[in-house]
């Protein structure tokens, strides 16, 4: 926080700041409790807002706060999740409904499971979200590139398999024990074995 603030002094020395540090979920550390940095001569003090100890009412009343209602100091994060999309239904404007939806939404996630998400906040108003827009995408891309992986390995497995048994079958036709065949390339004896008996039906007819 302190690196932070005369960064920002260096490039802007008239500008006045207000520095918070926003804690989501309750946590053990002392950290959440540490409102200023002491070193030698030096001393920075910012402020910290722990939601778990916030009145919930303060988070119902703005459509931009709407998103961390269920992580304040309520007893039923479920039926919190249910006032805010109520209220995020009554925001006429589209663009900032979507945008608020899928901030709850994601939110949301820290403290109750995807089933009562799901059930309580509208996908559709959602989807129309340039974040959730965005979630979709960047998963999106991830899968087609897990797919292609995957797709890629599987391709170079098969290949490998295949030239490994094009070998296999030359040294049966010249009479190579089966054990040395399973040994260079790496076939299953199953394997082997059962090219040696297509060679033979093959040779038999």
């Amino acid at each position: 926080m302190a690196d932070y603030r005369l960064r920002l002094y260096r490039r802007f020395p008239q500008k006045r700041m207000r520095q918070v540090v926003i804690y989501l979920q309750p946590n053990d550390s002392e950290l959440v409790y540490q409102t200023e940095f002491v070193l030698e001569n030096t001393q920075h003090r910012f402020e910290v807002i722990r939601l778990w100890e916030q009145p919930t009412e303060l988070f119902l009343n703005s459509p931009g706060l709407l998103p961390f209602a269920t992580l304040s100091q309520t007893n039923d994060q479920s039926r919190t999740l249910e006032e805010v999309a109520q209220a995020i239904e009554a925001i006429n404007d589209t663009r900032i409904r979507s945008n608020v939806a899928a901030s709850t939404a994601v939110l949301a996630g820290l403290v109750l499971n995807k089933d009562v998400i799901k059930r309580i906040l509208r996908s559709d108003i959602m989807r129309e979200s340039v974040i959730y827009q965005d979630i979709l995408q960047e998963g999106l891309k991830e899968g087609f590139e897990q797919g292609l992986e995957q797709g890629l390995e599987q391709g170079l497995e098969q290949g490998l398999e295949q030239k490994a048994q094009e070998i296999a079958r030359k040294m049966i036709n010249k009479g190579v024990d089966i054990e040395t065949i399973v040994d260079i390339t790496g076939l299953t004896l199953e394997q082997v074995q059962q090219l040696q008996a297509q060679t033979d039906d093959n040779q038999a007819q």
